[in-house]
């Protein structure tokens, strides 16, 4: 019975979720980190296993300074980043759009850790490389200042398609869901409350 109980509890760990969030903006009194705050009370209410990083945390260069000729050797910050990121299931990236893009925290964060041989290989002769991520899944949670229809007819979503296939679908993440929320400038608190619940909720179901 003490055998069953054990092997029970086995299966159960392995289908728990882990899911890190990660936070790109680097204001700690943002919206964005309200946002992230609310994601991580939803997971709470599930049974996920939960971790968290602030990029404006971490102690790193987030220049490649000799791009991808010589290999910068990774910050202890990093080196922990990238072990969570290993280890999770689910990645919940949490950031606002500045100038059609993300912060420049993340951007260095992005260049420094997704690396061949850490987050994609590649292939000799071919235009596409080994995907080293696969198995996880992820969520964007962007904020703008730009109306999403302008985002999407005018822009043709530059920050989405740069992030969710540029970088995380390219490693073999996914599948990747966006949650755009805008005009994030001069919103009421009613509209945000509602944000940060419906964010919330995405918590809950560990989506």
């Amino acid at each position: 019975m003490l055998h069953l109980s054990l092997s029970y509890n086995s299966n159960l760990e392995d289908i728990i979720k882990k899911t890190l969030i990660i936070n790109g903006h680097p204001d700690k009194d943002s919206f964005n980190h309200a946002l992230a705050n609310s994601y991580k009370k939803g997971l709470e209410k599930s049974n996920a296993i939960t971790d968290q990083i602030n990029l404006i945390d971490l102690d790193f260069d987030p220049i490649l300074k000799f791009g991808y000729r010589k290999r910068m050797e990774l910050e202890p910050d990093l080196l922990n980043a990238l072990e969570k990121i290993k280890n999770a299931d689910h990645l919940v990236w949490v950031f606002p759009v500045w100038w059609c893009g993300y912060p420049a925290i993340l951007k260095g964060f992005i260049d420094r850790t997704f690396l061949p041989g850490i987050t994609f290989q590649p292939i000799k002769g071919k235009p596409f490389p080994k995907k080293l991520l696969k198995g996880k899944t992820a969520r964007l949670i962007i904020t703008s200042d730009t109306p999403s229809w302008y985002d999407y007819l005018f822009m043709k979503r530059p920050t989405i398609n740069q992030f969710k296939k540029g970088v995380l679908e390219f490693c073999g993440i996914s599948p990747v869901k966006v949650t755009f929320l805008s005009v994030i400038k001069d919103s009421s608190d009613n509209q945000r409350n509602k944000w940060l619940d419906k964010v919330f909720e995405l918590g809950v179901h560990m989506n």
